[in-house]
């Protein structure tokens, strides 16, 4: 054993144990489910601490070596590897406490290590004080399990409703427990064990810190005293002691003392009563069911020694220390007895019942009624204990009904001694000194026992028999129809008791006779029972001559005698202005009178402050007056004792606002308090002078006081607003402000005999101006000046006393300053723990203060605007500016540091706490006062720290508990509880609200970050390590850690959900900000691994708070989307694996956790996981689980059903009710509506409508309930909503931001398609709220984008596109079910929510991406396949996606088409460019054309097409220099796209001309608004997003010609009807299509613009075009003619630029502009050149074939030079450029065509090279070089080191799309190349057969011949009707002359050598061939060759 001797750091006196306390009340207390079997566990551990209670571990001298060793050799600790050396300080002081408490060395050491440990939880103590602190808790601990285990046996007197299993368990362990004679262990220490002796130890070895420490120690030592009294106590309640622990108990009660003022203490008390309890004999007459059980275990039935050996002890004569308590325990003992002679087992002990008589006689000698009252009454536990009061109340009653002859005897006891006395005082001697008050104790006793009901239990009805309220009217009950039911024996006995005594009473007794019946009225049945017997009392008739008959206890004889004074004292009453009035001649009272009539006073109020029945009967009784009689005894000079009591009988009378608002009128008329001043009256009268001159020179206040009582009644029924009217300004005015300077201001100074009445007065008149304030709210009459006429003069009104008070507050007043040193003065004398006189006063005094300052700071914003807006001249500050003023006790600003210090008493004073929480929070909303407040909390540091220390005290506590919302506050435990809570609330608002403000605020300093240095070095740490205190942020989290290691969960979420919802969301404001997210998010990651632990617990269920589980969940998944954000973007990549398996793993985890429990699967395991043990069950994920706790319907209020007020009215009413709360939901103010409502009822007149009032009432009720049912369901939706945009944030987040390896594609294909058919099964279900759909639509979208995204990646990779289920990891029936859901969701949106569909469109488009075949690379090869091979190649997965999809869309039918249709025509402009795109994308893939034929028989095409027009002006707005917005432009982007979309089927084309779309275009202005190109460089927006006017204008114009072009193309049958339709397009816009022509900077955009523009031109601007156009007369014709040639002759004149002098420099220019982007934008241009060139070859070729089939008829295009343009070169390049003029001059020369074609060819093969490369790469791309991956990415990605981020699989994904891009751009210009070199050839061979053949050269001597003419006319004539390419300046005028065909002969013979000809063979052979024209360039070749060679002629 001694070599395992480790140390338990837990402290083995401490931390097991209360472990153990903590089991025992979850199981006992909580009735935790589950508990019964750890219960049994920790009592099987600690027995041995319960068998031998409080003794402590011996020390020993083994332990003592190992102890002093631990400082060299170190000490082993449980739990931790290797020994720990400890400093020799520790281990000195481990001595001191071993030796303090006897305790062995080892456990005296680990207290100390566990004092160290929890040192945080004890800021400001050392480790040995809470070393302390902790021994005694450990003890305390296991003295609260004993008590409550023997509390949950089962017994005689009370049930806990426990289970049968705990119980029997429960039991056996306590009486094992009890057998080894737990009782005497019990009485020796609570003999032992003594504070004062404790506290000298202690103080002896400086074992007691600072004022709090001491109470605390204290406080524990009593706690352990009491628990085990009381441990006692219950036992015998329940099951009885045995002979020997009987007697032992009796033994210790001998020797117990009493108090100082006579009364026993707690611990006592309880020995006391379970003494009684075990003497107890009562519950035999109850007949409970289990009566028989309980009687066989009764030892005074069944055992002789027991009776007999109790009996001679009771009957010893040996005086006991307290013969007051021997008398008690004799009365109980006889009683006992008395109760067992009755009983047929009783007979058996006949020797001893007999005694009871004797014995109760000997009680009555020692006083057994006054020792009751005063020993037991006057303990303070004792009405703190129900079961002491009902054993106090059976002893009484017992005594009564039991020994009615002892009765007896005492009443004719009390008669003959009232008559000595009487006689006595007739003979004027001493009465006799033997006299016995044994009666009058006794009726003091009920008087007093009764008065005081805390539990509300209502006893003294036990004295009231039912039938007397009958009596007077009928004798016999019967008679009545009913037979009365016959009341118990004892009830019977003991109101026979109450009536006799009460008849013919002595004098002596009348006293204890009114003070019994005072308590017996204490209850709302009693006081009724008593009136009416007092009513019965009084005789029938008064025709007595004395005036007075009947009782003298009776309400006749009561009043009468009240009158009778009166009018006596009226008599005498002095004129004011007599001088002597201060001292009236006091005739006509004597002091028994006075008491008599106090007593009756006390008696009245009792009654008529339960019974507002009896209070009605009196106030309106005709005879009595008793108001008017009071007011008149009030102006009377009597004692002011007699008046306080007259004013609080008023204050009883005052409670019914009937009776209330009478009595202001007569207290204003009797003055009272004087209001109005006679004319010629000296000196003021009333009670301001009683309380100036008369008490506050006998320094006692009794009528100050009850003034004020009076006053705080009669407000709170009614406050009449014309108080006073006609003889002053009416109002309340006087009354206040008698109340603020006489009383409140004044009482700091004056004197006080008994120095609690001090802090009665201020408390008394702060409860009025707390309950006017609370009343007051600010209206616009309030800061008028109004004027009442008074006497004929006007005089200014009084304002409300609301209005005063809160002028008051908002100034620097004296009123607040005294509230403000109030304040300091509480929390000085509650910073001392001493007790004070009149602390409850102060302490309530203080509460008043808090409340006036948070009402103040609640109403004064609307106070203050009021003020404002009505220009009054009044001044007032903001309170919580006046708060920082400076204290002028202290002289410093530590007003609100005062308030913030009520926290730091949370525990003795919850409420002041809650109410100093309430106002820092109001004040938190400040943002200027925060940062001032941060440096008066730190100013300090200790103050700093007690700051800290009670914020974190309040968070920390663990009584707080949420109570429903408007809950009782019948049990006061449970109302503290609930006060604990809001407190726990408003300071986690306050720190939401801080953490919203700039920094330094409060949160920070209260969450312990660095308020000083920046917020982002804070280094935050657990409690304790380097120092760091324990903050709010700690607080707050093992708030939400409890339980997140047990199965079952965080257990605040359960027990205070609202308080979890609001400490997750401060942990996400921390997390969320920038400053402190950092730091906490590293705390909470490494020491506290929150999030994981926390989320392994979703989702949240409470069917409780629905509301508050859902906001829990979504605070807390905000937090875990930052926590994977930050850690993926930290490559941290542990943490973020962790967090995504968890919530998305369909494998259960095993989970090894505490107490050998389960992982938490266990209840989601299905069967089968139980049944075959090899297979692993699929779980739900996580993710899902939390979107079921989500529930999408919601049940909404149904309309209202009134009867009384029109619905749309009342609807009005509660929208201006409506307010936004914190939270940011609308919700409608009740309260407001409530008062609006209540008024408008108030406002009826007419009979008719007070008989309608509770009707009406209960409407109003109807309308309220209806109101905040409303206000639930928003707050739920809005619930609902957040939480599922939290869910959508985590699930997007978890998609986007987390590295894509962690979650493997195939999975990632399948977590989605669970997400999506999970949220749409949700949101398509029939009761799904509207509400939650856009956050769905958003969720699908994204959910959508990425399963398109991560299905194309997985293609891209070529993983599983030949697998046989679809062509990715996700099935293809899941994409199908995820498309239908998808479409049923758009329609079941109908024909709102247009913008969520927008979504729904964009996740449709993603979807349908999908089955998109991606860009394969052209290898040149596919054409040589045959036709047949392409038709019957299987089909591939595309392609069959594809199909099914569109039949899955057709199934839809009309329906889908009619909704895509409508949104795409008109609506938001998002929705409807995707509405377009999906129209577009639909179109694309519909092969039936199904969807066409709708779009163009249904109208909305040409809906589309007719739109154009009203775009027109909307774009034209675009061209300005900054346009307003960009969305005309994408919706006609759209649009046009669409169009060409259909354009592309001839069917969709005929169906555009047919709408007139090109005369739709043709009427838009926007194509002549041409910008100029540089003017506007200025105005470029910086972030290159709007794009400049000449791009916007090219955006708009390229559209219109791409949509041409695909017209043209796809319009073969009817081509001239489109082609005159665009060419008359042309023709209007013709200015700006030829400046467009002529354009001088040939930018990107400009060729891109002209390859489109030459391609329209090449297929319209022909000569057949004009004959199509139907009938033109000859003019127009003309026109149109004159516009084409000019078309041609710019064609032509661009080509000369293109292929010849600018090709080079423009391509230069391009790398020049944009070096970064050069190959793509240089490729880009040579498409776009190329492209160009082509499409003017192809318009000259259409020209010549046009003009004749025959070359000899065909016109001439280029004039007959052979010489290639200049430049070629490079030498005159620069010069051709600067003079552009002469390229327009004349028709380009052949010689261009030549140039062209050898450029042409030259290029051709410098592309085939490229293609062959990239080819290469594409097919070896694995083993590329990396260098070479970045290049080929590079273009691809952004941003320079864009490449070096991304991984290496994407990097060869965009490689390989880099060089399927490169292939398709090389086979696009190798196209364009071999059209051309065909073109070129075509058009050089016509040429040359024409110049060469058939032309006659002009020479001018033989100028007649006709060749000339005919070529003349050929290039010069317009009539021939061909067209001429120039206007033949100067061609006519240099003819063609021989020498010119001659050199042109030359010169294409040099140029078309042979090399050139070897070239274009072979671009035949390698490319032609392929394409099928077999010999097209041979032939040409040929023919060229032979024209060449041709001899000359």
């Amino acid at each position: 054993m001694a070599a395992q001797m480790a140390v338990n750091s837990g402290a083995s006196l401490w931390g097991p144990l209360k472990e153990l306390w903590e089991t025992v009340d979850g199981a006992v207390l909580r009735r935790q489910p589950e508990s019964v079997h750890l219960l049994d566990l920790q009592l099987k551990k600690h027995k041995p601490h319960f068998l031998s209670l409080f003794k402590n571990p011996p020390k020993s001298a083994e332990q003592r070596d190992k102890v002093r060793k631990a400082s060299t050799e170190g000490i082993a600790i449980q739990g931790q590897q290797g020994s720990r050396l400890l400093p020799e300080q520790l281990l000195s002081e481990a001595f001191i406490l071993s030796d303090l408490f006897d305790i062995g060395e080892l456990a005296a050491l680990e207290l100390l290590l566990a004092g160290e440990h929890q040192q945080p939880h004890f800021p400001g103590l050392t480790r040995g004080l809470v070393a302390v602190l902790l021994y005694w808790d450990g003890r305390l601990c296991v003295a609260n399990s004993l008590r409550t285990l023997i509390q949950s046996r089962h017994g005689k007197t009370f049930t806990l409703d426990l289970s049968g299993e705990l119980v029997a368990l429960t039991t056996r362990f306590t009486d094992e427990l009890m057998s080894q004679g737990l009782t005497k262990r019990i009485l020796t220490l609570v003999s032992e064990i003594n504070v004062t002796r404790e506290f000298e130890r202690l103080q002896k070895e400086r074992g007691l810190g600072n004022e709090k420490h001491r109470k605390e120690v204290s406080d524990l030592i009593k706690e352990c005293r009491q628990a085990l009294a009381e441990s006692l106590f219950s036992w015998t309640c329940q099951s009885p002691l045995t002979k020997d622990d009987t007697l032992a108990l009796i033994g210790h009660l001998e020797t117990v003392t009493a108090q100082a003022d006579g009364s026993l203490d707690s611990v006592n008390m309880a020995l006391v009563m379970a003494l009684l309890y075990c003497l107890d004999v009562s519950f035999v007459e109850q007949g409970t069911e289990d009566r028989e059980d309980l009687l066989q275990a009764l030892p005074l039935l069944t055992e002789r020694q027991y009776v007999s050996a109790v009996h001679s002890r009771l009957m010893d004569g040996q005086p006991w220390k307290l013969p007051g308590l021997q008398a008690v325990c004799r009365l109980a003992w006889a009683l006992s007895l008395r109760v067992l002679s009755q009983l047929p087992q009783g007979s058996a002990l006949v020797e001893f019942t007999e005694a009871d008589e004797a014995l109760a006689d000997q009680a009555l000698l020692g006083d057994v009624f006054l020792f009751m009252k005063e020993g037991i009454l006057g303990c303070e536990s004792f009405a703190q204990e129900e079961f002491f009061i009902r054993r106090l109340h059976s002893l009484i009653t017992d005594f009564l009904a039991l020994m009615p002859v002892k009765v007896k005897q005492l009443r004719n006891r009390a008669d003959e001694d009232a008559r000595l006395v009487h006689m006595s005082l007739q003979m004027d001697s001493e009465p006799p000194s033997s006299l016995r008050k044994d009666l009058d104790h006794l009726m003091a006793l009920i008087g007093e026992f009764y008065s005081k009901d805390p539990f509300g239990l209502e006893l003294g009805l036990e004295f009231w028999c039912p039938t007397e309220s009958l009596q007077h009217t009928s004798l016999q009950g019967s008679y009545l129809g009913m037979a009365l039911q016959r009341p118990p024996h004892k009830q019977v006995v003991l109101s026979k008791f109450v009536r006799q005594m009460g008849d013919l009473l002595p004098s002596t007794l009348y006293i204890s006779y009114l003070r019994m019946l005072k308590g017996l009225a204490n209850g709302p049945q009693c006081a009724h029972y008593c009136f009416s017997l007092l009513k019965t009392n009084g005789a029938t008739h008064s025709d007595n001559i004395q005036g007075v008959s009947g009782s003298p206890v009776s309400w006749e004889h009561f009043f009468h005698s009240l009158m009778l004074y009166h009018e006596n004292l009226r008599r005498d009453f002095p004129n004011p202005d007599a001088a002597q009035y201060r001292h009236p001649p006091l005739r006509g009272i004597t002091q028994r009178e006075l008491d008599g009539l106090t007593s009756f006073l006390q008696l009245l109020t009792a009654i008529i402050t339960w019974s507002e029945n009896a209070r009605l009967a009196l106030c309106e009784h005709p005879q009595w007056t008793p108001v008017i009689v009071m007011l008149g005894l009030l102006q009377c000079s009597v004692p002011p004792v007699l008046k306080a009591e007259l004013l609080h009988c008023l204050a009883a009378f005052g409670k019914s606002p009937e009776i209330a608002a009478s009595l202001w009128q007569s207290l204003e008329y009797t003055q009272i308090l004087q209001t109005v001043r006679a004319p010629g009256q000296r000196q003021a009268a009333g009670i301001e002078v009683e309380l100036n001159e008369i008490e506050s020179s006998c320094e006692e206040y009794p009528l100050t006081r009850s003034f004020c009582h009076l006053i705080s009644t009669l407000v709170e029924s009614s406050l009449p607003v014309n108080l006073g009217a006609g003889l002053r300004e009416p109002g309340f005015q006087p009354y206040l402000n008698f109340l603020r300077d006489s009383v409140f201001l004044a009482f700091p100074t004056r004197a006080y005999r008994r120095p609690a009445e001090k802090w009665e007065v201020a408390d008394s008149a702060l409860e009025v101006f707390h309950k006017l304030l609370r009343d007051y709210e600010p209206q616009p009459s309030d800061f008028v000046q109004e004027m009442v006429e008074l006497q004929g003069e006007q005089v200014p009104a009084h304002k409300p006393p609301g209005h005063s008070i809160m002028f008051h507050l908002l100034n620097d007043s004296p009123m607040l300053a005294l509230c403000l040193s109030l304040l300091e003065e509480g929390v000085r004398q509650l910073d001392t723990y001493a007790p004070l006189p009149g602390k409850k006063h102060l302490e309530s005094a203080v509460l008043h203060c808090l409340c006036l300052l948070d009402l103040a700071l609640q109403k004064e914003v609307v106070f203050m605007d009021l003020l404002r807006e009505s220009q009054a001249s009044l001044l007032v500050s903001p309170l919580e500016q006046l708060l920082q003023g400076v204290s002028p006790q202290t002289r410093r600003a530590d007003h609100i540091v005062n308030i913030a210090r009520y926290l730091y008493h949370s525990s003795s004073n919850p409420e002041a706490a809650f109410q100093s929480a309430k106002i820092l929070r109001r004040i938190a909303n400040y943002p200027n006062i925060q940062s001032r407040l941060v440096g008066d909390f730190t100013h300090n540091q200790t103050v700093s720290d007690k700051l800290m220390a009670g914020f974190v005290e309040c968070l920390d506590n663990e009584e707080a508990e949420e109570g429903p919302e408007k809950g009782d506050d019948s049990d006061p435990q449970k109302k503290v509880a609930r006060i604990r809570h809001e407190t726990q609330i408003h300071i986690l608002n306050l720190l939401i609200t801080s953490l919203e403000l700039k920094t330094p605020n409060l949160a920070l300093y209260l969450l312990g970050y660095e308020v000083k240095k920046p917020v982002s070095s804070t280094n935050l740490q657990d409690p304790g390590v380097l120092g760091c205190p324990r903050s709010c942020l700690h607080a707050i989290l093992s708030l939400l850690q409890r339980g997140t290691e047990k199965r079952s969960g965080p257990v605040l979420t359960r027990q205070a959900p609202h308080l979890a919802e609001l400490c997750y969301q401060v942990i996400y404001q921390l997390c969320a900000c920038s400053d402190t997210s950092g730091p906490t998010m590293r705390y909470l990651r490494t020491s506290q691994d929150f999030l994981f632990s926390h989320l392994q617990h979703l989702p949240f269920i409470l069917p409780s708070n629905q509301i508050a589980a859902l906001s829990q969940m979504s605070w807390l998944m905000k937090t875990a989307a930052i926590e994977l954000r930050v850690t993926s973007l930290n490559r941290q990549r542990s943490h973020t694996q962790r967090i995504v398996s968890l919530l998305l793993d369909d494998q259960p985890h095993t989970q090894h956790t505490a107490d050998g429990e389960t992982g938490m699967e266990e209840e989601t395991r299905s069967v089968s996981g139980f049944l075959h043990f090899d297979t692993v069950s699929k779980v739900r994920r996580k993710l899902l689980s939390v979107l079921d706790a989500i529930e999408f319907s919601q049940d909404m209020p149904e309309l209202l059903q009134l009867d009384f007020f029109e619905r749309t009215q009342i609807e009005q009413v509660i929208t201006n009710c409506e307010h936004v709360n914190e939270q940011g939901h609308t919700v409608c103010n009740v309260k407001l509506l409530h008062r609006v409502l209540v008024a408008e009822v108030n406002a009826l007149q007419g009979m008719a409508a007070i008989g309608q009032r509770p009707l009406l009432m209960e409407e109003v009720n109807s309308i309220l309930q209806q109101v905040v049912e409303r206000n639930r369901v928003r707050r739920s939706l809005s619930a609902k909503r957040h939480a599922l945009q939290s869910w959508r944030s985590l699930v997007e987040t978890l998609l986007t931001a987390c590295p894509a390896d962690l979650i493997p594609a195939d999975d990632r294909q399948l977590i989605i398609r669970d997400l999506l058919l999970d949220l749409h099964d949700k949101v398509l279900s029939e009761d799904a709220a509207g509400e939650l759909m856009p956050i769905v639509a958003g969720a699908v979208f994204t959910l959508t984008a990425h399963l398109s995204q991560s299905v194309l990646s997985e293609q891209q990779q070529g993983v599983g596109l030949e697998a046989s289920s679809g062509f990715a990891s996700i099935a293809n029936s899941a994409l199908h079910l995820i498309l239908r859901k998808l479409l049923d969701f758009i329609l079941c949106t109908g024909g709102g929510y247009q913008r969520l569909r927008a979504h729904l469109y964009g996740s449709l488009l993603y979807y349908l991406q999908i089955a998109q075949k991606p860009e394969e690379p052209d290898t040149l090869q596919t054409a040589g396949k045959a036709m047949w091979e392409r038709l019957t190649a299987p089909e591939d997965g595309f392609s069959k996606l594809q199909r099914e999809n569109l039949a899955i869309i057709e199934s839809y039918g009309k329906a889908l088409m009619e909704v895509v249709c409508r949104d795409a025509c008109d609506g938001h402009e998002i929705s409807r460019m995707l509405a377009l795109a999906v129209l577009d994308r639909i179109l694309s893939i519909d092969r039936q054309n199904q969807w066409l034929v709708y779009v163009c028989n249904s109208g909305y095409l040409r809906s589309l097409v007719e739109s154009l027009r009203q775009d027109d002006t909307a774009l034209q707005s675009l061209l300005t220099p900054q346009p307003p917005l960009l969305k005309p432009l994408y919706i006609y982007e759209s649009k046009m796209a669409l169009l060409t979309r259909v354009a592309k089927t001839g069917q969709g084309a005929v169906e555009l001309l047919r709408c007139g779309l090109v005369a739709q275009l043709i009427e838009c202005q926007v194509f002549d608004m041409v910008p100029e190109s540089d003017a506007h460089r200025v105005m470029r927006d910086p972030s290159g997003f709007i794009p400049s006017p000449m791009d916007r204008y090219r955006q708009i114009l390229s559209p219109t010609l791409r949509l041409f072009q695909v017209i043209l193309t796809s319009t073969t049958m009817n081509h001239q009807q489109g082609a005159a339709q665009v060419l008359q397009w042309l023709i209007v816009h013709a200015d700006t299509i030829q400046s467009l022509l002529r354009c001088q900077e040939l930018s990107m955009g400009a060729l891109q613009e002209l390859s489109l523009l030459t391609g329209i031109i090449s297929k319209t601007a022909l000569p057949g075009a004009l004959e199509m156009g139907g009938e033109v007369n000859s003019a127009a014709l003309m026109e149109f003619q004159g516009h084409i040639n000019r078309f041609q002759r710019l064609c032509l004149s661009l080509l000369g630029r293109l292929a010849g002098s600018e090709r080079e420099r423009l391509l230069k220019q391009a790398e020049i502009a944009a070096p970064g982007e050069s190959a793509e934008r240089r490729e880009e241009m040579e498409v776009a050149m190329q492209q160009v060139c082509a499409n003017i070859m192809e318009y000259c070729q259409t020209l010549l074939l046009q003009s004749s089939t025959q070359a000899q008829f065909s016109i001439c295009l280029f004039s007959p030079s052979g010489s290639e343009p200049a430049g070629r070169d490079g030498g005159r390049a620069d010069l051709s450029s600067t003079l552009p003029s002469m390229a327009y001059s004349r028709a380009p020369s052949l010689g261009l065509v030549l140039y062209l074609l050898k450029n042409t060819a030259a290029d051709f093969f410098r592309f085939h090279q490229s293609h062959r490369q990239s080819l290469g790469k594409l097919q070896s791309l694995d083993q590329l070089p990396p260098e070479e991956l970045k290049e080929l990415c590079q273009g691809l990605v952004s941003g320079p080191g864009g490449v070096e981020k991304i991984s290496s699989v994407q990097r060869s994904l965009l490689a390989k799309r880099r060089l399927v891009q490169l292939i398709n751009n090389r086979a696009k210009l190798l196209a364009l190349c071999s059209y051309v070199i065909e073109t070129c050839l075509f058009v050089l061979w016509r040429h040359l057969e024409y110049y060469l053949l058939h032309c006659t050269p002009t020479d001018p001597k033989n100028s007649l011949l006709p060749g000339a003419s005919l070529y003349r006319s050929r290039l010069a004539d317009d009539s021939f009707g061909g067209l001429q390419a120039s206007a033949g300046r100067g061609l006519s005028l240099s003819r063609v002359s021989q020498q010119d065909l001659d050199l042109l002969k030359s010169d294409m013979a040099a140029g078309f050598g042979e090399a050139l000809q070897r070239k274009l063979l072979e671009v035949e052979g390698l490319y032609s061939q392929v394409r099928s024209r077999y010999t097209f360039i041979q032939a040409l070749v040929r023919r060229i060759r032979g024209l060449l060679r041709q001899p000359k002629s």
